[in-house]
């Protein structure tokens, strides 16, 4: 029997955090699948038979030095405690009037006044210490912890209690400090949950009651009245309104919804009363799929976290070596007075501590995806965010992406019997199908009035339409290229289909047991964004290319439109070869509808998905467009780029304040409480910066 659990912490702030508690829980009987997010304050774990138990758990991370909340999942996040309530806090405040007091001390009782700071110091040590510990049995010798450890009772023992005092002081503020800025970004995207509606007005016959939202099932009817948020996802069976679907993809203008159309969890009815069948529970509904997905992608690691993280292993280990070697090397082989030279060596222990340098690329990839998130632009993990902005290509699909994916029947050109009956033909084997270009059809024959059942045996032509039987006969409905080949065409007929292709139309040709009866023209208009978001990607120094499965003349009337590149009449492995080439030249982007492009979205460096917030694109994209716009594309790059550079900036900060106080060190004019600035600083620094991209618009 497997068990899953999922557990809230308090006091994981940093990856190393995160490590500690990981290895702590690992080396638990039965326990497997591990996996500690320090994002948003998760474990996760699962439980192989009776080994372990869940207050086993709970133990081992509070003898680790956390604390534990418990399952919170699907809940509005509680309100953080006020800062000098926490443990941290607490800590802060106590070891700070310890300080106070010994500094007026000093005036009066120096002697006593530096039992006073040793006492200071070794309080807010003992947590400090505790964790040094634990990290060291579990694998970690070399944690932040044990360097400060050693510094600051390297500093009592050299009879400098007030630096030491000093020292554990300014780092218990910088921690704290990190801590309310972590948990600032937290509640960022976890904010999504408390904004949607804890009741409902549930329908039953002809009474309306309300319910607790979390009480809807599926197929239950709901009414949404003006001012109301939606409670559940769900489709329109009555009523149309505008929504303001804000929450969900970040666009402000409000949206038009009628009978038959999606709404989801957390828009805001802002108009006309509705009603709606629930399509999904509270547990299953877009936000919370929303929130597994940036969750996940929280605790996924970028190529550079991982460079970091494996070069922190040997960096802490090797700060060790080099202090031990200023501390002794002067004074044994050049008989320079030792106390001096120690003092430098636990200098160079605080300054080497690598927290700020850890911490730089997690804490911006976090923020860089809440950001995303917020603005309807999801992707999974900070591979995805890093690799975007490092394409040289990106290649669209057609239908759907660069347009609207609703086209209109324009023309239907009739060669033999009469126009409506083709079109109830066509329209008996298209309703088999959900491709666009068929619900057009079957929308024109309904709008006329025309009666028509399902065709029987209707199958998919690979690319090349769809045939199915009405009554006796064999209809097909397929491209102008593969009637040619089934059929015999006169000019008069190719110059009709030519003149069609070159206004940009799309044509289904109908044939009857292979004798031609006419064509249906359809026309999908460009996406209103799609010229801009091309134009943007150009200024980025991107190429664009559009890869589409239609003719190579309406191919060529939307790419001359907006100055594409077009490769036309591509079969789904013609458009996998087509990404494959595309990578020799650098790092290649797929935009698809998450469906029938799927091999060349997974084929390519990143495949987006103009989603919609479909499942299926949710699920097999890299990234997926919620608001359904071309311009989520190069926002995506932006915002790539964007947060690259918060790495680069904060891994040079961390790295050139480090640099200066090693050379100030060995030059005797830096302090241990100045050192411990070098990666306090640095982490506050790195942390406030890394926030700095919860207000970036990737789309301005």
């Amino acid at each position: 029997m497997t068990k899953k659990i999922l557990l809230k912490i308090d006091g994981m702030d940093c990856p190393s955090c995160a490590d500690t508690i990981e290895k702590g829980i690992c080396h638990l009987p039965g326990v497997e699948n591990v996996r500690v997010n320090f994002a948003n304050s998760q474990l996760k774990l699962e439980i192989i038979g009776g080994a372990t138990d869940e207050e086993t758990v709970i133990g081992t991370v509070k003898n680790l030095g956390y604390e534990v909340r418990g399952n919170n999942q699907g809940k509005a996040p509680q309100p953080p405690a006020a800062w000098y309530k926490s443990r941290r806090g607490k800590l802060v405040l106590f070891t700070g009037i310890l300080l106070v007091v010994a500094a007026i001390l000093w005036f009066f009782e120096p002697e006593l006044a530096g039992y006073g700071f040793a006492l200071a110091a070794l309080i807010a040590l003992v947590p400090m210490a505790k964790k040094a510990f634990i990290s060291a049995r579990m694998g970690n010798p070399f944690s932040i912890e044990t360097l400060v450890t050693l510094a600051v009772v390297g500093a009592i023992a050299i009879n400098q209690p007030a630096e030491a005092a000093v020292v554990v002081f300014l780092f218990a503020v910088g921690e704290m400090l990190e801590s309310l800025a972590a948990s600032h970004a937290r509640r960022n995207i976890q904010a999504l949950v408390s904004l949607t509606p804890k009741t409902a007005f549930l329908v039953t016959g002809d009474s309306v009651k309300e319910v607790l939202a979390e009480t809807l099932a599926v197929s239950d009817i709901v009414e949404v009245r003006p001012g109301d948020a939606i409670p559940a996802d769900g489709e329109i069976i009555q009523g149309r309104t505008s929504l303001d679907e804000s929450l969900i993809t970040g666009e402000s203008i409000p949206v038009n919804r009628t009978i038959g159309d999606m709404v989801y969890a957390g828009a805001i009815n802002t108009d006309g009363s509705i009603r709606l069948r629930v399509l999904k529970t509270s547990q299953d509904n877009m936000i919370s799929r929303i929130l597994t997905l940036v969750e996940e992608a929280e605790a996924s690691k970028s190529p550079t976290a991982r460079f970091i993280d494996r070069f922190s292993r040997y960096y802490t280990p090797g700060v060790l070596v080099v202090s031990a070697l200023i501390a002794v090397v002067p004074p044994l082989l050049f008989a320079a007075p030792w106390l001096p030279w120690i003092y430098k060596g636990l200098a160079i222990l605080l300054i080497g501590c690598p927290c700020a340098l850890v911490l730089s690329t997690p804490a911006a990839i976090t923020s860089g995806i809440a950001t995303g998130a917020r603005r309807g632009l999801l992707m999974k993990g900070g591979v995805v965010l890093e690799a975007i902005g490092k394409v040289r290509t990106i290649a669209f699909d057609k239908t759907g992406t660069l347009t609207r994916g609703k086209p209109k029947v324009t023309d239907v050109k009739v060669f033999n019997g009469e126009e409506d009956d083709l079109l109830a033909l066509a329209a008996a084997v298209e309703a088999t199908s959900s491709h666009p270009l068929a619900e057009a059809i079957t929308e024109a024959a309904a709008e006329r009035g025309l009666d028509f059942s399902r065709a029987k045996d209707a199958r998919a032509l690979s690319g090349r339409g769809m045939q199915g039987m009405v009554g006796e006969a064999m209809i097909a409905i397929v491209s102008p290229r593969y009637a040619e080949e089934i059929t015999s065409l006169t000019d008069e007929q190719s110059t009709i289909f030519s003149e069609l292709e070159q206004q940009g139309k799309t044509l289904g040709v109908v044939l009857k047991d292979n004798t031609l009866l006419g064509a249906i023209a359809m026309r999908d208009e460009l996406r209103d964004d799609a010229k801009q978001a091309i134009s943007a990607l150009k200024a980025l120094q991107i190429e664009t290319i559009m890869l589409t499965g239609d003719n190579a003349r309406t191919g060529r009337a939307i790419a001359d439109q907006l100055g594409l590149v077009v490769e036309a009449e591509l079969m789904p492995d013609d458009k996998l070869a087509a990404i494959g080439r595309l990578k020799n030249t650098g790092n290649v982007a797929m935009v698809g509808d998450g469906i029938n492009d799927a091999p060349a979205l997974a084929r390519a460096d990143v495949g987006i998905a103009m989603g919609g917030g479909t499942d299926v694109a949710l699920e097999t994209a890299d990234a997926t467009l919620l608001r359904e716009q071309v311009s989520g594309v190069p926002a995506l790059v932006r915002l790539s780029k964007a947060t690259m550079r918060n790495i680069y900036q904060n891994i040079s900060v961390a790295l050139l304040l480090k640099a200066v106080f090693l050379v100030t060190t060995l030059l005797g004019a830096t302090s241990l409480w100045m050192a411990i600035l070098a990666d306090t600083g640095a982490t506050v620094i790195v942390t406030l910066n890394a926030l700095r991209l919860l207000r970036y618009d990737p789309y301005v």
